[in-house]
């Protein structure tokens, strides 16, 4: 495609065709020449909007953007509503790729009743691989909104399924020919599929009815980097168990093949719930089907330990994503 903003008819024919999802709040939707979109909310609600990038991958982007930004909504206790959507392509794309992009970005929004709501489209030498920012909009009642803030001494802190979900999907994707040397196919196939577990809204509506004071959803910086921020964000400390953080064995033997730390990469799909009783928010998210986990209590004072065994370290400030070195092993080469 030519550089620069893409034509009305490319805009037309291979963005909003594929466009079909809409909500009741959206007083203006996506069109030529529409720079905003409008939502209506009632009485007591409040809007929230979260914005994200993709760049750690191409694979599968146009459904991984929406899959972030959602989970960026859940975890502050709301409804998503709808997306924006800023589209960079390199020169060489062809209009077949951003046409897929967009069927994959609204199959997951119809199916999680999300509308597209307008966004930006464009062709430019700037980017060498498509990038996606996704800016999300969505609803909450005001007494309802949860701030990954709300953190109090004394409480427990409960993660939902695994570390490294996102991450693990992605090593697997990007670097599938590489690991089927050392692997059977089938179990590169079952880390591929992690993808399948990124979502949070399951375990992020069980919390909001069991109760919590803060949930932060887990991504780039992996566990390590959420426990800092959520600790940061509300002035404590923390005390947490690594023997009780779960992984997977599929997550451990991909960052042993390429020299990455899992509690550093990146882990969408992973949330950290803080509440009063763990062992109550974990029966309650396994009578939904998902596993949860008490790896630690929130405490005073600022120090933030992370034990293992007898050993225990301090918990450093969120450093560049291990995802990130897979690329630069490949650079390299």
């Amino acid at each position: 495609m030519k550089t620069g903003k893409v034509s009305e008819t490319v805009l037309k024919r291979s963005v909003f065709k594929q466009l079909k999802t809409s909500r009741k709040e959206v007083l203006v939707k996506a069109g030529v020449g529409e720079d905003c979109s409008a939502v209506q909310l009632e009485p007591g609600e409040a809007v929230v909007m979260s914005v994200d990038p993709i760049t750690g991958t191409v694979e599968d982007i146009g459904e991984l953007s929406v899959y972030i930004t959602v989970n960026d909504l859940a975890s502050s206790g709301a409804e998503p509503i709808g997306i924006l959507m800023s589209i960079l392509l390199p020169p060489e794309s062809e209009e077949k790729e951003l046409r897929e992009l967009m069927q994959k970005a609204e199959a997951v929004c119809s199916t999680l009743n999300i509308q597209i709501l307008g966004g930006h489209t464009e062709v430019t030498t700037a980017v060498t691989r498509p990038v996606v920012t996704v800016t999300g909009v969505g609803k909450v009642k005001t007494e309802k909104f949860v701030k990954t803030s709300g953190a109090i001494p004394g409480q427990d802190i409960v993660v939902s399924k695994w570390i490294g979900i996102e991450g693990t999907s992605i090593i697997a994707k990007e670097k599938e020919a590489e690991l089927l040397k050392r692997f059977p196919a089938s179990f590169v196939e079952q880390a591929k599929r992690f993808d399948e577990y990124i979502l949070i809204l399951d375990e992020a509506a069980t919390a909001m009815k069991s109760g919590v004071s803060a949930m932060h959803d887990v991504t780039e910086g992996g566990i390590f980097g959420a426990l800092w921020e959520i600790a940061e964000a509300s002035g404590v400390g923390l005390d947490i168990d690594m023997k009780k953080i779960p992984v997977r064995q599929e997550t451990i033997e991909l960052c042993e093949v390429f020299d990455l730390n899992p509690y550093m990469l990146i882990s969408s799909g992973c949330l950290i719930m803080v509440a009063d009783n763990g062992l109550d928010l974990v029966t309650a998210l396994e009578r939904e089907g998902i596993k949860g986990t008490v790896i630690g209590k929130v405490t005073e004072g600022n120090d933030r330990l992370i034990r293992n065994g007898e050993d225990f370290r301090y918990l450093e400030r969120p450093r560049t994503d291990e995802l990130y070195k897979i690329y630069e092993t490949q650079a390299e080469e």
